[in-house]
C-alpha cells in the first residue's frame, strides 16, 4: 500500500554503461501479476488447443499405446511454457505478450543490455517457484494419491514464491534475483514516425562517418532507442554529449534530440547492412 501513496518509492536509478543515468520505474506487484497471468491464459489456450488435436488425431490407439504419447505431452508443456517465456524476453522488446499488454518489460539491472543467459535463468527458475509444486499437485490428484498434507505444502510452496515480491523493496522475484534483472514500466510512447527515416529537418544536417558509426552496437542502439522514447531533455543531453564525446562530435545541447534521432537513425541503418554481410556488433566492446 506504501506504494501506491507514493509511486516515487519504485523510482530507481538505470545507468547504462555511458554512465548516463535514465530513471526507471519499477513494476509494481499487481502489474506484474496481472501480466504473468495473461501469459498463462494464452499458454494454457495453446496448450489446450494442441492437445484437442492430439487427442482426435490419436483417438483410436489404446490406453497402453497412449502412455508414450502422455509423457512426449509433458515434455512439451514443459517446454512451451519456458520456450514461449524465453522467445519473447530475449526479443527486442524484452516483454511477453502478457507484460506487453500491461505496459511492462525485463530490463538488466546493471543497465547493460539483457542477455540471453539472463532470460535463460530468470525463466527456469520459475519452474521451482511456481510450477514445479503445481504441477506436482496436479500430477497426485490425477493419480488419485493427492493429501492433505501434500497439497498444503505444494500451495504453501507456489504462495511463498508468489509472494516473494511483497517482501522486498525492488518488487523482484527469486529468478529476478538470481539473474540480476528486474521489471519496469514500458509505457506506450510512439516513437517520433518511424525514428530511422529522420524526419526532423534539424536531424538531417547531422552526418555521420563509417568510423563514427562504428562506435556503437546492437545494445547500445537499443538504450539510445529507449532514450528517445522517454523524450526526457535532460537525459537526451546527457547521452548527446558523451555520444559527441566519443565519436568527436560537438552537438548543442538545444540540438540534443535532433542529434539522437539522426545518430540512431543512421547507426540503425550501419548495422543492418553489416548484419547483411554477416558482420554483427553486440555492442561497443565487440571488434
Amino acid at each position: 500500500m506504501a506504494t501506491a501513496r507514493n509511486p516515487a518509492a519504485l523510482v530507481r536509478p538505470l545507468v547504462t554503461p555511458e554512465g548516463v543515468d535514465l530513471r526507471v520505474r519499477l513494476a509494481d506487484a499487481g502489474t506484474r501479476a496481472s501480466g504473468f497471468l495473461l501469459d498463462v491464459v494464452i499458454i494454457i489456450t495453446a496448450a489446450v488447443v494442441v492437445s484437442l488435436v492430439a487427442i482426435f488425431g490419436l483417438g483410436g490407439l489404446g490406453m497402453q499405446d497412449a502412455e508414450p504419447l502422455f509423457i512426449v505431452w509433458i515434455i512439451f508443456i514443459f517446454l512451451l511454457r519456458n520456450v514461449y517465456f524465453i522467445a519473447f524476453e530475449a526479443g527486442r522488446r524484452a516483454a511477453t505478450p502478457g507484460k506487453r499488454m500491461v505496459g511492462v518489460r525485463v530490463a538488466s539491472r546493471s543497465g547493460a543490455g539483457l542477455t540471453l543467459d539472463q532470460v535463460i535463468a530468470r525463466n527456469l527458475m520459475r519452474e521451482i517457484e511456481v510450477f514445479l509444486p503445481l504441477s506436482i499437485l496436479a500430477a497426485r490428484g490425477g493419480a488419485g494419491v493427492a493429501d492433505t498434507l501434500s497439497t498444503i505444502f505444494g500451495l504453501v510452496w507456489a504462495l511463498l514464491f508468489s509472494l516473494f515480491p511483497l517482501f522486498n523493496r525492488d518488487r523482484l522475484r527469486i529468478g529476478d534475483l538470481l539473474a540480476g534483472t528486474w521489471v519496469v514500466e514500458a509505457p506506450k510512447v510512439a516513437l517520433v514516425e518511424d525514428l530511422s527515416l529522420r524526419k526532423d529537418p534539424i536531424a538531417a544536417r547531422f552526418q555521420f562517418s563509417p568510423a563514427q558509426l562504428d562506435a556503437y552496437g546492437i545494445a547500445e542502439l537499443h538504450k539510445l532507442e529507449e532514450v528517445l522514447r522517454r523524450d526526457d531533455y535532460f537525459a537526451m543531453k546527457a547521452v548527446a554529449e558523451t555520444i559527441g564525446r566519443k565519436i568527436g562530435a560537438k552537438v548543442e545541447p538545444v540540438d540534443s534530440k535532433a542529434f539522437l534521432t539522426a545518430y540512431y537513425g543512421e547507426l540503425r541503418a550501419h548495422l543492418e547492412r553489416k548484419l547483411l554481410l554477416g558482420n554483427r556488433k553486440a555492442d561497443k566492446y565487440a571488434r
